[in-house]
């Protein structure tokens, strides 16, 4: 496992934070669309307060890191690299907390299996290894969702949920495949959900534990955080070359099994 420093310096060097990808007007467009309370940008969180544009800024400066200055309009935004490592390590306590109980019911999703599956499959098969059940609810299922024209279905991988569009795993920020896993488990709901975009909202907003990762355009889970409605998130930009992802994983997992 790389040291704290290195892990920074991995973190800054590849743009997992740092200066990320994520454009200025990019972050401010969709915390606007945040305020202006866009079904799309809420990913499932509809109990959120009436966040204004410019408290959302300031929450966002506040567990990303992004340029606090309203004025900054365009050009590079920013991911504190400290924060990305502190939300990390608070995961791998959050994590291995419920490994701790008798027969933890676990469940994994993501919107973004272009980059953040490279982090859930080990850490699925970690946890499964620690004792952990799996849940893999409504496989199979199928909608017609907002803005595309076509069925989609849940499909998993290891484990981890996804959407799946004719045979390809694709990106969503949609919630409803969660509410519908939750809504086949019933009362059999998980101990923890670890997800994104989406998948985390609606399991946050259905008031289970549930920690995730987050870009900094995408500002609904961390005002779900702030609210106490999901529990830790980590700032991260979802969508690098997924074998960069290495290094922060190892560190997730290591931390997870030393904290048993």
């Amino acid at each position: 496992m790389l040291t704290r420093d290195e892990l920074r310096e991995h973190l800054i060097r590849t743009r997992i934070a740092g200066d990320v990808a994520t454009s200025r007007e990019n972050n401010l467009d969709h915390y606007r669309s945040v305020a202006n309370r866009d079904p799309y940008f809420l990913f499932g969180l509809t109990g959120l307060e009436n966040w204004s544009y410019r408290d959302v800024l300031a929450q966002m400066a506040k567990s990303a890191g992004v340029v606090a200055d309203p004025g900054h309009r365009e050009g590079q935004d920013t991911i504190d690299p400290e924060r990305t490592i502190d939300a990390l390590d608070l995961m791998a306590e959050r994590i291995a907390a419920v490994l701790t109980r008798p027969s933890p019911r676990v469940l994994f999703a993501t919107g973004h299996p272009t980059g953040l599956l490279a982090i859930h499959l080990p850490l699925a098969a970690a946890v499964a290894a620690r004792g952990a059940t799996l849940l893999t609810p409504a496989e199979g299922w199928t909608y017609w969702g907002a803005g595309f024209g076509r069925k989609r279905k849940i499909r998993y991988l290891g484990d981890v949920a996804m959407l799946d569009d004719r045979g390809g795993f694709v990106h969503t920020h949609d919630s409803t495949p969660m509410e519908a896993m939750l809504a086949e488990l019933g009362d059999e709901r998980p101990d923890l959900v670890i997800a994104d975009h989406g998948w985390a909202g609606a399991a946050g907003q259905a008031g289970i534990p549930t920690v995730g990762f987050a870009d900094s355009n995408d500002p609904a889970l961390f005002l779900g955080e702030a609210e106490g409605k999901i529990d830790v998130v980590v700032p991260l930009d979802d969508n690098v070359l997924p074998r960069y992802y290495a290094p922060l994983t190892d560190r997730l997992v290591t931390r997870v099994s030393h904290a048993l």
